[in-house]
């Protein structure tokens, strides 16, 4: 659980900075937008930047289901870096891919790993590590699947002002991660 924990360590001093800086004006500096090169970082800071107290509060709920369970299976440093980099594609998907659908927003939170997180767990498992090999699906059957599933697991929370894009990339990634055992150490 230590993994976790240092992963909501971060996201409370990201969330103390960012009402320190609100006092200046400067909350949104975390916050991932298109062009992502004007504030390249923000790729980061905004994996554990969040947009209010009950918003950290749920990511954080969330991170807790499914963070410790992961880490049973791997080391600290792989941990650390599939949510960074789950979370940084999550938000880029959800910032390139909103804006062609809408206007440009911002994004921010660890929801998008932590969806990744939960779709490493459910396509990772004893269980469906059987039924793939029993139904002996083609990679690209297995692709497409993912991605069904990835829809399914984020309409679950559909509302507005949620990053549904982000949520269905990390979920993806997550199913993908999952199958082909990539966090787990050997």
């Amino acid at each position: 659980m230590r993994a976790t924990l240092e992963t909501l360590g971060v996201a409370l001093l990201i969330g103390a900075a960012q009402a320190l800086l609100s006092v200046v004006g400067l909350a949104g500096l975390f916050a991932l937008s298109t062009p992502v090169a004007v504030a390249p970082w923000t790729l980061v800071t905004s994996v554990y930047a969040h947009g209010s107290v009950g918003h950290l509060l749920a990511n954080a709920l969330a991170l807790l289901l499914v963070g410790p369970l992961v880490e049973r299976r791997t080391t600290r440093t792989r941990f650390h870096a599939f949510v960074v980099t789950t979370g940084a594609l999550a938000g880029l998907a959800q910032v390139t891919l909103g804006s062609l659908l809408g206007p440009p927003v911002a994004v921010l939170g660890i929801s998008g790993a932590v969806f990744a997180l939960g779709g490493y767990l459910l396509a990772g498992n004893v269980v469906s590590e059987t039924l793939f090999d029993r139904l002996r699906l083609s990679p690209r059957v297995q692709l497409v699947l993912f991605g069904l599933v990835a829809v399914v697991l984020t309409a679950t929370t559909a509302a507005p002002g949620v990053a549904l894009i982000a949520h269905a990339t990390g979920a993806f990634c997550g199913l993908v991660a999952g199958r082909v055992g990539l966090l787990d150490a050997r």
